[in-house]
């Protein structure tokens, strides 16, 4: 057996989810290895809805253009009922979100991030398939066999787990993998239609018996192209993994989920659906791809054991409505690959790398909870009010107050320790002749201190942020509307329109946030001082000069 080199971090799976990770890694300089058992992407729109708190991590990882050119707007849902039309859901959200609701299938996805992951020099180890590993103290030794048989031995620091529902990762820690699968199959298929709805809207039309319950459903999700969608909808009875002599497919954990393969619909399966329930005449062609799948809702007792995590679908799996799963993993990645990186640097807090479990895992319990609510009730028995469930559907009201690595609420207005950091416009500096977003000044950055209001303790602030984190911190001055724009040190800009003001609930003083590298308040400074500011990047950095990896 042939060993290998050593590298930081081993992320098995190459979907969305581990190529974020491994993005993210090699985005901080982190020696990273990306494995994928497949020999190639797979050609099929599974996950396919990309929330805009999605669109603001990929912003932060400077992709959000090549996404834009990519992608196709979700503008809302036209909904039927027997053939009668139901009120119309159109996804709107407040003037400050910098993004709106898509739809990208998930190869482009994948094409997308696995382009910009070789750009930093990686490539996915692909027809490699994860065996076996082993933990101790210091690391992880990680057993890879090619698709020849050849057999190799990694020695890394970390070992993240992004290899889907049947993971290995998961089944090797020993994880609980708690839940049920839910005995309905459906049917997916890439089409094109030609009827004349509204471009950018789902479709989701039912037919109710005289009970009141659904026996029948189409559910179409728009792609880029000229009416193409992914359509999802109930398995006849020919189709039926239950009618066949094979059987559904079965595995080792008892997790049956996903796509069937070789028993996908034809043309004419999808087009007797789209007869009986399209709210238009018309004729489906061009069908790229289909398939039989199954759903079952589960969730890991614990996302992580030592060295070793598990993100995306190797630790929760649920019901694709509202299209939260693979965003949710996406925000896994995003949550771990910032807080390893500063591990491998030797610049962590000692108990950073276990806030992973401590931050995402009640959100993982809240998604598959909700998801599943909807799954069997419908998402008009959510008692959210429509913004907030709006909101909630967006992803940018997942936040982790209580987290260990956060300061306490202060009662403030505005976004409190552990709270998305919101977006704002109308920052001006000297130079550019337009105004910024707050985005532009964080993107591609670690943690950041924004310290608000024409305070002579800014650069004080700046130093003592430095200090305190090895360098690790910089800092931002935003000054109040119709303060002068000076230059100084550390960079001044200035809310022309009040919008930082207003967004970050300011009091009359200075304050200060401290923002994580995954765009959430780390901690609100009012008034700012460098000693309670040391107090709370005590959370996340190890002292600096003590710092070990």
């Amino acid at each position: 057996m042939a060993r290998a080199l050593g590298t930081d971090v081993v992320v098995a799976g190459a979907g969305p989810v581990g190529l974020t990770a491994a993005a993210v890694l090699r985005g901080h300089g982190v020696r990273c290895r990306i494995v994928d058992r497949l020999p190639a992407r797979l050609p099929y729109a599974k996950a396919v809805g990309i929330q805009p708190r999605t669109l603001e991590i990929w912003d932060h990882m400077g992709l959000t253009r090549t996404v834009l050119e990519a992608a196709v707007p979700m503008y809302g849902q036209l909904a039927y009922v027997n053939g009668a039309e139901q009120d119309r859901i159109d996804l709107v959200l407040p003037p400050e979100v910098p993004y709106g609701f898509a739809a990208l299938p998930q190869y482009e996805t994948e094409r997308i991030l696995e382009a910009h992951l070789a750009r930093s020099g990686t490539a996915i180890e692909r027809d490699t398939e994860l065996v076996s590993f082993a933990q101790d103290a210091e690391g992880v030794t990680v057993a890879l066999r090619s698709a020849s048989g050849a057999e190799e031995e990694v020695r890394a620091r970390y070992l993240v787990g992004c290899d889907g529902a049947h993971s290995i990762v998961r089944k090797q820690l020993g994880l609980t993998f708690e839940g049920s699968a839910f005995p309905e199959e459906y049917m997916l298929g890439d089409v094109e239609v030609d009827w004349d709805l509204p471009q950018g809207y789902g479709v989701r039309s039912q037919h109710r018996n005289a009970d009141g319950e659904v026996d029948d459903l189409l559910v179409c999700i728009p792609l880029p192209g000229r009416n193409r969608y992914r359509m999802s909808m109930t398995v006849p009875p020919e189709l039926s993994a239950a009618g066949r002599s094979d059987g559904p497919r079965e595995t080792a954990d008892g997790v049956v989920h996903g796509l069937e393969a070789g028993h996908g619909p034809a043309l004419r399966d999808i087009q007797a659906v789209l007869d009986r329930l399209s709210p238009r005449p018309t004729t489906a062609s061009r069908l790229r791809w289909s398939s039989v799948f199954r759903i079952s809702h589960r969730i890991v007792d614990r996302y992580a054991d030592g060295r070793v995590f598990v993100a995306g679908d190797a630790a929760h799996i649920h019901p694709p409505t509202g299209a939260q799963g693979m965003n949710t993993g996406v925000q896994d990645a995003w949550n771990l690959a910032w807080k390893l990186a500063l591990a491998i640097e030797g610049g962590a807090h000692h108990g950073l790398a276990e806030s992973y479990d401590a931050e995402r895992r009640p959100v993982g319990e809240e998604v598959v909870a909700r998801t599943v609510r909807h799954a069997t009730r419908g998402i008009q028995a959510d008692p959210s009010d429509p913004a907030t469930l709006m909101l909630r559907e967006a992803q940018l009201l997942v936040g982790y107050r209580g987290s260990p690595l956060v300061g306490p609420a202060s009662g403030d207005p505005g976004p409190q320790p552990g709270d998305r950091a919101p977006d704002c416009t109308g920052l001006a500096t000297h130079i550019a002749g337009f105004p910024l977003r707050l985005y532009d000044l964080l993107r591609g950055r670690g943690h950041t201190l924004l310290v608000y209001g024409d305070d002579g303790q800014a650069g004080q602030l700046a130093e003592a942020a430095a200090e305190f984190s090895g360098g690790r911190v910089g800092t931002c001055v935003i000054r109040p509307s119709g303060t002068a724009l000076e230059s100084s040190f550390p960079p001044v800009y200035v809310d022309t329109l009040g919008e930082f003001a207003r967004l970050y609930g300011v009091p009359d003083g200075p304050v200060a946030f401290l923002v994580r590298p995954d765009g959430y308040v780390g901690a609100r400074l009012s008034p700012p001082t460098a000693t309670r500011l040391g107090a709370e990047l005590a959370r996340t950095f190890a002292p600096s000069d003590s710092g070990t990896r």
